[in-house]
């Protein structure tokens, strides 16, 4: 007979080995699973996970309300469960998801979070090029902002997936979907140039020459996302600022960028990797603001109004 540590195994081992998800992800799935089977435990509600019936699933999400916690935390609680649901119900260990179509607090929109490229010029004229460490940062800003990689994109890029002829990246991306991105000449350029030497430098630090990641901490290992997001921190520090950034700030920031300059959507999904178009359209809430100036200045009917505006200022 099939155990709640046996199912979690098994599921957990889809995670890992076929979906190719971080530790980090896979670690918040074990916590709301853990949480569930408290609750479970507590409140006497069944025997186990794979007991539950149809009416456990909206008695969680009622309790979970009334901790007072954020819609937000709720929904991914519950999409943690719909997707270990899912799998037992395909692997026929369970015969219904009753986490589907629950009624969850409604999610409050908010804007992504982007920095002007302004800022972004600012921080990567804050290396010192002369530096190993200074010309490594440059380059990841580069690819966080010139590719628009997620942090665990960018720490994963091995020197292979580089094609310095065609100027583009192979990127293993979230849930082992791979993808091509793009670099602008001057990425590549600075790139192949910091693989050929400070990496080397960095990498002799480490006493092997096995690892074949591109982007290396000062002790020539692997570069960690902690170690990404204090890298940023000092780029801010550098220029004399204290706004706050985030890699996921300059991802939002490099798909803004090209909305706002007129890419198709479709093209900016294909770039950055999502699996749905409704996902890419979170940042057209973000582009809003030019695409209205756009259509001031090309609309007939807007143009006119402008123009009459003007020549009543001149009068």
């Amino acid at each position: 007979m099939i155990t709640d540590e046996d199912a979690i195994n098994e599921f957990i081992n889809d995670l890992s080995s076929v979906k190719n998800y971080s530790d980090n992800t896979i670690e918040s799935y074990k916590n709301d699973i853990s949480e569930f089977q408290a609750f479970l435990k507590n409140e006497k509600m069944a025997r186990g996970l794979l007991f539950i019936r149809n009416k456990v699933a909206q008695n969680y999400v009622y309790y979970l309300s009334g901790k007072n916690l954020a819609s937000t935390s709720i929904h991914r609680k519950i999409s943690s469960l719909s997707s270990f649901y899912d799998f037992l119900v395909k692997e026929e260990m369970f015969k219904e998801n009753f986490f589907k179509d629950l009624d969850e607090p409604k999610i409050p929109k908010r804007l992504v979070q982007v920095i002007s490229t302004d800022e972004i010029s600012m921080l990567m004229s804050s290396c010192d090029l002369d530096n190993k460490l200074g010309y490594r940062n440059y380059c990841i800003l580069g690819c966080l902002f010139g590719c628009g990689l997620r942090v665990s994109e960018l720490c994963n890029m091995e020197i292979k997936d580089i094609d310095f002829q065609e100027r583009t990246i192979h990127i293993k991306g979230k849930g082992n979907k791979d993808r091509i991105v793009i670099m602008y000449e001057e990425l590549a350029t600075s790139l192949k140039h910091y693989i050929s030497t400070f990496r080397t430098e960095l990498l002799y630090n480490s006493g092997s020459t096995e690892n074949r990641h591109v982007f290396l901490n000062k002790n020539g290992t692997t570069l960690t996302r902690v170690g990404v997001r204090k890298i940023l921190e000092k780029c801010v520090s550098d220029c004399g600022e204290t706004f706050h950034i985030s890699p996921h700030m300059l991802r939002h920031s490099f798909a803004t960028a090209l909305l706002n300059k007129g890419m198709d959507l479709r093209y900016v999904q294909e770039l950055l990797g999502h699996e749905s178009l409704s996902t890419t359209q979170i940042y057209t809430h973000v582009a809003y603001d030019t695409i209205k100036k756009s259509y001031t200045l090309a609309h007939p009917r807007a143009m006119r109004i402008n123009e009459k505006k003007d020549k009543k200022e001149d009068n």
